[in-house]
């Protein structure tokens, strides 16, 4: 059976099994995903989806630093769950959306979308074409992608599975002429079992 058929069993496992702090992605303050979102200069009243966001710290602070339009989506109902649990009462203040993005038709657009490793779990081309034609649909023009993925130099694989590596130009080719490259960083992520990952942080400005 292919994978992407046990795509939310898997994430479920592994939110079932981890704490929050214990996951590879965890980050105790999403510093450049915060700076990318302040360059957009979208404002508090901005509308921002964070894909894939899950027990991620990222929506608590943006919503403690003034936004107001937050929407969190994941495949894993057990990561929003926690999720909820971690954010207390702020978790009302957030559209929580149970989903595997490849497979969503959003109703609302938005000014920024903030993908930090989701896109590089999808290792079918029919996976990545699903989840652009969805981002081209729900992003707004002149909206802001923020995307950060594992770099040339990152392990083949991370949570298992295996992911698809990129640099700038590479990710710029597989998202298409309609999304202009803005800016770049790069991070050397630990994770809390202290393997280093290297990651590439885009922002795109759709104009198509």
């Amino acid at each position: 059976m292919p994978f992407k058929r046990d795509r939310k069993k898997h994430w479920d496992r592994v939110y079932k099994k981890n704490l929050p702090s214990e996951v590879g992605w965890y980050q105790d303050y999403p510093e450049i995903s915060l700076k990318l979102i302040a360059i957009t200069e979208v404002g508090a009243d901005g509308s921002i989806i964070d894909i894939g966001g899950g027990t991620s710290k990222l929506p608590g602070i943006l919503l403690d630093q003034g936004y107001k339009r937050l929407t969190v989506l994941d495949i894993s109902g057990n990561s929003i769950e926690k999720a909820k649990t971690q954010l207390v009462e702020k978790s009302s203040r957030i559209t929580w959306i149970e989903a595997d993005v490849t497979k969503y038709s959003f109703k609302e657009k938005y000014d920024v979308w903030h993908d930090r490793a989701v896109f590089h779990f999808l290792t079918e081309g029919e996976d990545r074409k699903e989840y652009i034609n969805v981002l081209n649909q729900a992003l707004m023009l002149n909206g802001h992608l923020i995307i950060a993925t594992f770099g040339l130099d990152a392990p083949p694989k991370c949570s298992g599975l295996p992911v698809v590596r990129y640099e700038p130009e590479t990710l710029h080719n597989e998202l298409g002429d309609n999304f202009i490259l803005a800016e770049t960083f790069f991070e050397d992520h630990v994770t809390p079992s202290g393997v280093r990952q290297k990651f590439i942080f885009c922002r795109f400005i759709k104009r198509a």
